[in-house]
């Protein structure tokens, strides 16, 4: 696994009237600080990627659907440098995953409907002077390809 990164395996506690599922909480191992809570979509085979952030770090956890997480480490003095992981994330394997700052990332939906990712990050967005930069997912850039991979 790309070095900072984390994973917290979610529980759904399900009862007679639906069920809860902690995302992220103050008690956490792997809580830094809050920034805000946003939710971001994604329609079937859609991809949003790349980007990245300079101070940020993102906790992304996907509550309905089926997402295909996608890292990219490109921090030359990191221990994994040029590294890419894969999460299966979702309805069926319910996980949070903690994102630190510079390590490049993006999703695709792989589920048949609309996919949705709740993300925790450690600082509030700032229209401003945004902390988030991109790189088109399809230049060739970072080595990797979004065509699902059969067999």
């Amino acid at each position: 696994m790309i070095n900072g990164v984390k994973i917290k395996k979610l529980k759904p506690i399900p009862d007679e009237r639906g069920r809860l599922m902690e995302i992220l909480r103050e008690d956490d191992e792997l809580f830094i600080k809050f920034g805000q809570v946003y939710l971001t979509t994604a329609y079937p085979g859609v991809v949003k990627a790349w980007h990245y952030h300079k101070i940020q770090t993102d906790h992304f956890a996907v509550i309905h659907g089926m997402m295909k997480i996608v890292l990219y480490d490109d921090r030359k003095d990191s221990l994994t440098f040029g590294q890419i992981d894969e999460f299966i994330a979702g309805t069926y394997n319910p996980i949070l995953i903690q994102i630190p700052p510079m390590v490049t990332h993006g999703f695709k939906c792989i589920s048949e409907h609309e996919a949705m990712v709740i993300n925790c990050p450690t600082e509030v967005y700032d229209y401003n002077t945004p902390d988030e930069y991109r790189i088109d997912p399809h230049s060739g850039e970072i080595p990797y390809n979004w065509d699902r991979k059969d067999g």
